[in-house]
């Protein structure tokens, strides 16, 4: 698993979500919203290794390189996922996970699951571990930042380019490291 593609997945698929990361810590304890966090990403993450284990068991490795598609779809779409994160519960935790789950679905078993599904099992722990690293490490931070009013500026003038950029790029590896790229040329 190439650690650097992950990273950058896991950032470009968040990116939106660490907005309302800003108002979820203003509104809840730092414990809370990193569990409800924490939770959300990790079950996202194994559903798109689970979806990506039943099709590369279905077709070859190449063909799977098609799933590229998905993350260049999400870069060009109008999407307003922030529209749908208000949902609201007594456990904040729990809130917290709900709304990472409606707001950030779709993109992250979209983007995550050609990045998937070429890992191995024993792979696929350290992968949860990483995440699950990365996923701490950004509440921390943004809990730091999250009274920066530059910060806000900046992302809600570049976020979502950048946000593109990435899912554009990702999409191309997952194109190249499938063998799609190379069996595409194969034929011409």
């Amino acid at each position: 698993m190439h650690y650097g593609l992950l990273a950058v997945t896991f950032l470009s698929v968040n990116l939106d979500f660490f907005f309302i990361l800003l108002f979820l810590l203003r509104q809840y304890r730092l414990t809370q919203v990193l569990i409800g966090y924490l939770i959300g990403v990790l079950l996202l993450v194994t559903a798109s290794f689970a979806a990506g284990k039943v099709l590369a068991a279905i077709f070859p490795e190449w063909l799977l390189g098609l799933l590229g598609l998905l993350p260049i779809w999400l870069a060009f779409r109008a999407d307003d996922d922030e529209a749908n994160a208000g949902h609201r519960n007594k456990m904040p935790w729990l809130s917290v996970m709900l709304t990472y789950l409606s707001v950030c679905a779709g993109c992250n078993l979209a983007i995550f699951l050609p990045v998937l599904a070429g890992v191995a099992l024993p792979d696929f722990g350290f992968t949860l571990l990483f995440i699950a690293g990365l996923t701490v490490l950004v509440v921390l931070l943004i809990h730091q930042i999250a009274e920066l009013p530059i910060v806000t500026r900046v992302m809600d003038r570049f976020g979502a380019p950048l946000m593109k950029a990435c899912y554009v790029l990702i999409g191309l590896y997952v194109f190249w490291d499938s063998g799609l790229i190379h069996h595409v040329r194969g034929w011409l």
